[in-house]
């Protein structure tokens, strides 16, 4: 069932009511993988989220419902998405928690038109870029909540930008959008696989520093300055060998204790700011070797 807002609250923006609404149900499908790519969108949900998407992302339309609003500046943010061009629509309480995908949802959700991730994307002009651009490259992470948070670390510790190879879960899906904040839409993202990632980073002369158990120089000795990629694997399996055979360095996170590896996230947190402190105060004297492949 859709109404007229109340004239009291000074808009002409649809109501929805009713659980069981066509668009409601529509909402519902977007969790799905294969309906994201029927359509081209994907759900945005959340304050922080949707203020980070609203510079980035083509808006279709912003769903609220006032009486879950944490009071957060919720009327500017959809101030600025009307002007954007996003259609407005508000929900009553029933219907917004059948569309969001939180325990606690706090009343703003969004339709996003999924944007462009090729490699070209990525702010790196050629092998003759003066600047030492330092790259996330992680290699099939399954899980949505790993994934998001190697977005925001990876936008905390900036980043140039982040690939995504042969992914085993979909970047635009909720959870990732969710456990990323929105830094989805603020790190640079290429989605690819690694036979042409790895062509990329050769021709931008970019080196590859490969994270794994197994590498022979520990994260603090490895040179991570210069155009640096460094590459997490999946979660189970960790890097494939075709990653770990193409890297210049193989470096390990050392580790005192009981566990001989560490979350994919927290891998990728720990040697991203490893390079960020190289980067802020590099060494004079690094004790690694040659950066020259190792085979």
């Amino acid at each position: 069932m859709i109404m007229t807002a109340p004239l009291s609250l000074q808009r002409a923006d649809p109501v929805i009511t009713s659980r069981t609404n066509k668009r409601v149900a529509d909402l519902v499908r977007l969790r799905l993988p294969r309906h994201r790519q029927r359509t081209g969108t994907f759900l945005i949900e959340g304050y922080r989220e949707l203020a980070r998407a609203l510079p980035e992302v083509d808006l279709q339309t912003v769903y609220y419902c006032p009486s879950l609003w944490l009071h957060r500046h919720e009327a500017e943010l959809l101030a600025r998405a009307r002007r954007r061009g996003a259609e407005l629509v508000e929900l009553a309480a029933a219907p917004f928690h059948r569309i969001s995908y939180r325990d606690r949802p706090d009343g703003l959700l969004a339709v996003g038109r999924i944007f462009g991730t090729a490699l070209d994307r990525l702010p790196i002009t050629g092998p003759s870029d003066p600047s030492d651009p330092l790259l996330l490259v992680v290699e099939r992470i399954e899980k949505p909540g790993n994934l998001g948070a190697m977005l925001r670390t990876a936008c905390a510790a900036g980043v140039t930008g982040m690939i995504i190879c042969d992914p085993a879960t979909d970047p635009f899906g909720p959870g990732v959008v969710r456990a990323s904040l929105g830094h989805l839409f603020a790190v640079p993202l290429a989605i690819t696989d690694t036979d042409t990632a790895l062509a990329w980073l050769d021709r931008h002369r970019i080196r590859i520093v490969a994270g794994t158990p197994a590498g022979s120089v520990a994260s603090w000795d490895a040179d991570l300055t210069g155009p640096t990629a460094l590459v997490i694997g999946s979660e189970q399996h960790g890097l494939s060998d075709r990653w770990v055979s193409h890297a210049q360095i193989r470096t390990r996170i050392p580790m005192v204790g009981g566990p001989d590896s560490l979350n994919a996230a927290t891998a990728a947190g720990v040697l991203l700011f490893e390079a960020a402190r190289q980067r802020a105060d590099p060494p004079a004297i690094r004790s690694d070797g040659p950066s020259n492949p190792v085979r």
